[in-house]
């Protein structure tokens, strides 16, 4: 199950990982398996309560780990309509750098150095905001945090409506988040 804003887990920051066994790769699985189930394109540790430095992520190449990752290098810049698992029922525009190189190791202690853009350069920045403890919704002025808690507000009662009501609560929903 994914943690959703609110839960105080979400704003702790994750420790490194220090030690790649069986229970890392029993729990790399069960976060690949939520973040498909969540029709998530990302999703970090803390995401699912747990706080190590890691997170999957699949944009079409099929799905990977990516442990202790770190930003690198950056530059340009580039806005987009950001959701987030965690944040439900919430897009929000933020500008972020377009293109980002990352390292980290891999799932099998290999280390990884990649560069992304646009989409998965987006990724990579939101995921390793979850494990500095970061939303989304610190991303943003006063007043878009405020008017996008009242957006999540309002679609959390109107979906307890449509499920008091006998619809799906994600009916009509087939866009991806991170």
């Amino acid at each position: 199950m994914v943690r959703t804003f609110g839960d105080p887990v979400l704003r702790q920051r994750a420790a490194e990982v220090d030690e790649l066994d069986g229970d890392l790769a029993r729990l790399a699985e069960t976060m690949v398996a939520t973040m498909y189930e969540a029709m998530g394109l990302g999703l970090a540790a803390p995401q699912v309560g747990v706080l190590k430095r890691m997170y999957t992520y699949d944009v079409g190449d099929g799905p990977a780990v990516l442990i202790n990752p770190q930003i690198v290098d950056s530059y340009g810049e580039w806005s987009y309509d950001e959701g987030c698992l965690s944040v439900p029922d919430v897009h929000v525009e933020i500008v972020r750098p377009k293109v980002v190189t990352v390292q980290g190791i891999d799932i099998d202690g290999k280390e990884v150095v990649f560069e992304g853009d646009e989409l998965m350069g987006r990724l990579i920045q939101h995921e390793i905001d979850h494990l500095d403890g970061v939303l989304m919704l610190d991303r943003l002025e006063p007043d878009e945090r405020k008017a996008a808690l009242r957006e999540m507000r309002r679609a959390q009662f109107d979906e307890a409506g449509a499920a008091r009501a006998g619809a799906h609560p994600d009916a009509g929903n087939s866009g991806r988040r991170l």
